[in-house]
This record gives C-alpha cells, sequence and structure tokens, in this order.
C-alpha cells in the first residue's frame, strides 16, 4: 500500500528468514522501531505483495498465555488459531506486536494479576496501577503492512478498536472476521470484562 508521503514510517525492517512451524510454513519478518529498540514481527504464508482482503491477526504479545501457559487468558489459542486459519487459506499474516499487558509491560501485568487476585476486574486492576483500560496502538502494525505491500485486510479480531486504529494508521480493512475460542473456567470472568467494558465482540469473549 502506497504513502501518503504525510507519515513518517515508525518501525523499519530488520531481519527476515523462513520459519518452518508445526502449523506450517512461514517467512519471518522482524522490524524494528524508529528511535528505539523494541522489535515487531510478521509472520507471514504465502505472498502477500499487493494482497487485497488479506487475512491477518494483530496480535499483542503474551508471554505467560504463549510462553507459559497460563490460564489467566487465551491469547496462546488466539494466536494458535490464527497460525492455523492462514495456513488453512495459504496466505495470510499475523502482526506480532510487543506490547505485553495490553501496553503496560510485563512487571506491571503481573502487579496487575495480584490486584485481580485481590477482587478487581482486568481494567480496574489497570486503573488502580494508574493507567488507562488499554494503552495498545496500531500505528506500528498498519506501518508494517504498508512496507509489506499490503493493499487491504481482512482482520481476525473481536476487538474493534484494532478495526479503527488500523483504518486510523491507514489500512483499509474491508471486514471483520470473528475469532473466537472457547471460554473455560479460569478465564471465563476475564472474557466477560472484555465485552462488558472494553466493547468487544463475540459470544464467549475475547483475549484481544
Amino acid at each position: 500500500m502506497s504513502d501518503s508521503g504525510q507519515h513518517k514510517p515508525t518501525v523499519e525492517r530488520y531481519a527476515e528468514a523462513d520459519l518452518p512451524s508445526r502449523f506450517g510454513p512461514f517467512r519471518i519478518v522482524v522490524y524494528r522501531e524508529l528511535g528505539g529498540d523494541k522489535e515487531h514481527l510478521a509472520v507471514i504464508a504465502g505472498d502477500v505483495e499487493g494482497a487485497e482482503d488479506l487475512l491477518i491477526r494483530v496480535h499483542s504479545e503474551c508471554l505467560t498465555g504463549e510462553a507459559l501457559h497460563s490460564l489467566r487468558c487465551d491469547c496462546r489459542d488466539q494466536l494458535d488459531l490464527a497460525l492455523e486459519r492462514i495456513q488453512s487459506k495459504g496466505t495470510g499474516a499475523v502482526i506480532y506486536l510487543r506490547q505485553e499487558g495490553r501496553g503496560i509491560g510485563l512487571g506491571n501485568k503481573i502487579r496487575a494479576y495480584a490486584k485481580q487476585d485481590e477482587g478487581l476486574d482486568t481494567v480496574d486492576a489497570n486503573l488502580a496501577l494508574g493507567f488507562e483500560d488499554d494503552q495498545r496502538g496500531y500505528q506500528v502494525a498498519a506501518d508494517m503492512l504498508r512496507d509489506l505491500g499490503v493493499r487491504s485486510v481482512a482482520l481476525m479480531t473481536n476487538n474493534p478498536r484494532k478495526v479503527a486504529g488500523l483504518e486510523h494508521g491507514g489500512i483499509k480493512v474491508t471486514r471483520r472476521e470473528p475469532h473466537e475460542v472457547e471460554a473455560h473456567e479460569h478465564n471465563r470472568e476475564y472474557l466477560k470484562t472484555k465485552q462488558d467494558r472494553l466493547g468487544h465482540l463475540g459470544t464467549n469473549g475475547d483475549p484481544d
């Protein structure tokens, strides 16, 4: 997707290589934020240059869920489902953003967990620590997609803020693809809070 020239990119392409996985073959591209050292990933299946209506997911890092298999959320399940759906289609991408804990960082996310253990929901836990309910941004994701030459996307999400964020960043979202996994006893209240207080869509809740 061409840049209008009015927006200065927030990231630059830094490294890339093939990435075989249990879901199938991907190409992984690392982007580094300009003026900083934070790195984000594009995990790509097929040829996305010039793609329209490309199936994608914008996914925020969740070390506790994805690496440690925490049951407080279902971020790992959401990521796995996105990779499966992309491989099934043959073309698509996961834009993996390093913005842990809805943008507050790993240490503060664990502090928020402690507040939740005291009875607060996920929104009030963040607010009690002096943060917004969700501090993530999506300009980086839009810039990564633009650099990859993607013209428009079908976005796998239950979070309307992601749709708005990509469109604000200049990426055309042709449609929202519902992206739900099953809730369970450990994350059901967490997912309900997402729907009730953050406006997420779906029947099971959503960990976006």
